[in-house]
């Protein structure tokens, strides 16, 4: 049986200057932006591709979550294993190429089926993006740095958000859904050549590297049996799906809400600015998520830091506050007559969303040995996502339906139901959190105390 075994991060990453460490970090940040931006740039077209192609909320649900999250998850796994000991510029470069161009393929779908293809091709490619570059920057920057360094890459899920949804309702607007999909690929072009070009793999002599790491490597049974033996493993995992559950459900449908709840008020003010309102809702929901959601992502990471330094039990702490404040500030956002009142309240649970991000992934890489770490990640992403992406949306959408139909909301009401119910199901995450702080201690790998 494979022995699960301590590689050295400092020689991993020996003869790279902190400059080129944290270029290498700007680079894979990039790379994370356009990763989001790709993914989300369908919550802000959910409306008009609704309308277009004839679909139920159910079919969007679909559309924006499953048919990505099915393949990615499943996916990620087998890429972080070679990820282990591969090339990991390489693979993200490859990543890139495949997911970029498939999101211009979707500008070319006629139907429902087709759709769900282009995003079940965009998943491929994603599914080969997160783990290998966080692999990368736990070898580049020592533990003490750690969840800020992974914090500060987590700000592309908002940053990404941000683009996706204003560049899409800007140009949704002036060129349809279908301009935005293939304007939304063409980033991939460049930053494959500067990741090929610029971006160096840490490990020093590859070839030795992966003779060594494919023999240290546990088989991925041993390794599932590893990480099933971790019980913070599991607290943070299920407490982020939770949370995803919530954010990834509410994000095809909250442009919707507005639109159907505050129609009026949405185009009068989109008017004073020369806009139509799926271009005012792209801005502003971009702006809330991306501007707060990308200083949440640093702040939680650096919190995280200073908190473990005292007591690794409290990085588990701001996550689960996160909740608390967040999921409330929501549920209020969706019930106050006024659209400017309910931007505030948006800023202040999109202040909180990130903040898990770094205290997190740096838990998760702190219960492992170095070999093992994309494919903690990658395991850790695949419940995660299955959750939120997967059934997040699915089940807002199902829920939107019913309550619309069935119980006679209406549409406007039914999906407000719906975003309420999503919240408030977030809130489980905080046990979980809770949970993890008794037992991180004991489940840190050696290297990491």
């Amino acid at each position: 049986m494979a022995e699960l075994t301590v590689e050295a991060p400092a020689e991993r990453a020996a003869g790279f200057r902190p400059a080129y460490a944290n270029y290498v970090l700007a680079l894979l940040l990039a790379i994370y932006v356009l990763n989001n931006l790709d993914r989300q740039v369908i919550n802000i077209l959910a409306e008009p591709i609704k309308h277009e192609l004839h679909l139920a909320d159910w079919q969007v649900g679909i559309m924006s979550g499953i048919s990505f999250a099915l393949v990615y998850t499943m996916l990620a796994v087998p890429v972080a294993r070679l990820a282990e000991y591969g090339r990991r510029p390489a693979i993200i470069a490859a990543a890139v190429a495949v997911w970029c161009g498939f999101t211009a393929l979707s500008s070319m779908a006629q139907s429902f089926a087709q759709l769900c293809l282009c995003r079940f091709g965009v998943g491929v490619g994603e599914a080969g993006g997160v783990p290998p570059s966080q692999s990368l920057i736990s070898d580049y920057f020592p533990k003490e740095k750690r969840s800020s360094a992974l914090g500060l890459y987590a700000m592309g899920v908002p940053l990404g958000a941000l683009i996706g949804m204003a560049f899409g309702g800007l140009v949704a607007d002036a060129f349809g859904w279908r301009a935005a999909f293939l304007m939304a690929g063409a980033p991939g072009v460049v930053l494959v050549v500067l990741i090929l070009a610029t971006m160096k793999e840490t490990r020093s002599n590859l070839a030795a590297h992966a003779a060594a790491a494919k023999a240290a490597q546990p088989p991925v049974l041993q390794a599932f049996r590893f990480l099933a033996a971790k019980p913070t493993f599991w607290c943070v995992t299920f407490g982020v799906g939770f949370k995803v559950m919530f954010t990834d459900g509410q994000g095809p449908f909250l442009a919707s809400f507005f639109l159907r709840n505050h129609a009026e008020a949405v185009a009068t003010l989109a008017a004073g600015f020369g806009l139509k309102p799926v271009g005012l809702l792209g801005i502003s929901i971009g702006l809330i998520n991306g501007v707060f959601g990308a200083f949440s992502a640093w702040l939680g990471g650096v919190i995280a830091d200073r908190a473990a330094a005292r007591d690794i039990r409290n990085v588990m702490i701001a996550p689960a506050l996160a909740l608390v404040v967040g999921a409330p500030a929501y549920i209020a956002a969706l019930h106050v007559d006024s659209i400017a009142l309910a931007a505030v309240l948006l800023m202040l649970q999109s202040f909180t969303n990130v903040f898990w991000a770094g205290p997190v992934y740096a838990t998760l890489h702190g219960i492992v040995p170095p070999n093992l770490r994309a494919t903690t990640t990658a395991c850790s992403i695949f419940f995660i996502n299955l959750m939120g992406i997967g059934a997040g949306p699915l089940v807002v959408g199902a829920l939107s339906d019913m309550f619309a139909g069935p119980l006679g909301l209406g549409e406007a009401g039914g999906l407000r139901a719906a975003l309420d119910c999503a919240a408030l199901i977030s809130l489980v995450g905080v046990g979980f959190y809770l949970y993890a702080r008794r037992t991180i201690v004991a489940d840190l790998a050696p290297e990491a105390h």
